[in-house]
């Protein structure tokens, strides 16, 4: 893949640019796409492109960035433009402090969590539709927080293959409560496909940036390589972090639960969504437990 070529055609050789995402780490599946990282100071959303039969997620970020999620993200970038080396000295700045920016982004994401959680609970006593939508984003959100702790980016392609290889410790003992209610276990080739179709409808209706295409592409790779529990699991990520996008206009968008009913496979009995919210609450409080003594 010729990165400057990309550089040179979409008009960015006047800024910092890195290589990061899958494609610099050791796990990378063919399906992965190439994150070229721009540091143009601008706050844009993620352009999406075809180069050479390829994905390319053109980022937009600044070197003043603050947020652990966002520098982790960055860290070990692979830097292709940098004539003034403010991308360097920026990236030397993150590599300092990198242990500390991972126990900050998982104390963040456990957090979040928790108030997913508590969204879950006054969703199910006002009979609020998406109920079950904020019980899934808190289990996500458990297992970005446990990914982090184990100086893992997050990932939506990599992350639940890369917690089932964790060693047992304390932490790591809760990966079950987040793979047991995020609901890996029912992934079956006519749910997954079910759940692409709305999947890719709601990045449309959210992203409107041909993220779907990649989303059809990765779906298919796990679908081929018999990888349904890592399909079901990356889907739902994917719904996650675009449901937390339009979370403070749901009461506009009451519409949108029919199609997340089957993007995020949504538990329906509310006692069995209690019993699952609580069993996240009781893993985040543990986990908060043990970082904070630590």
């Amino acid at each position: 893949m010729d990165i400057k070529k990309i550089i040179e055609d979409q008009k960015l050789s006047n800024f910092p640019v890195g290589l990061g995402g899958c494609r610099i780490s050791d796990h990378f599946f063919d399906s992965c796409g190439y994150d070229v990282v721009v540091f143009d100071e601008k706050s844009e959303p993620k352009k999406i492109i075809k180069f050479e039969n390829e994905f390319v997620i053109i980022h937009h970020a600044s070197l003043s960035e603050t947020k652990s999620k966002k520098l982790l993200q960055y860290d070990k970038l692979q830097i292709i433009n940098d004539e003034s080396w403010d991308l360097r000295m920026f990236l030397s700045k993150i590599n300092e402090k990198r242990i500390l920016l991972f126990t900050d982004h998982a104390k963040n994401s456990l957090i979040e969590s928790l108030f997913c959680c508590q969204k879950t609970k006054e969703a199910i006593n006002n009979s609020d539709v998406f109920a079950p939508c904020w019980q899934k984003c808190a289990s996500f959100y458990l297992a970005d927080a446990i990914s982090s702790l184990n100086y893992q980016k997050s990932s939506s392609s990599h992350m639940l293959g890369l917690l089932r290889k964790l060693e047992k410790n304390p932490i790591n003992e809760h990966i079950a409560t987040a793979t047991q209610t995020i609901g890996i276990e029912r992934s079956t080739p006519t749910l997954l496909d079910r759940m692409l179709k709305s999947t890719i409808g709601f990045s449309d209706m959210i992203e409107k940036n041909n993220h779907s295409q990649i989303i059809k592409e990765k779906h298919d790779f796990f679908i081929k390589n018999s990888m349904l529990s890592d399909c079901y699991f990356y889907l739902g990520y994917i719904n996650r972090d675009n449901f937390v996008q339009i979370k403070d206009n749901l009461n506009r968008q009451q519409d949108l639960i029919h199609i997340l009913k089957v993007a995020f496979d949504v538990e329906s009995d509310s006692n069995l969504l209690l019993q699952q919210v609580n069993l996240v609450q009781t893993s985040c409080n543990a986990i908060l437990g043990i970082v904070s003594n630590a």
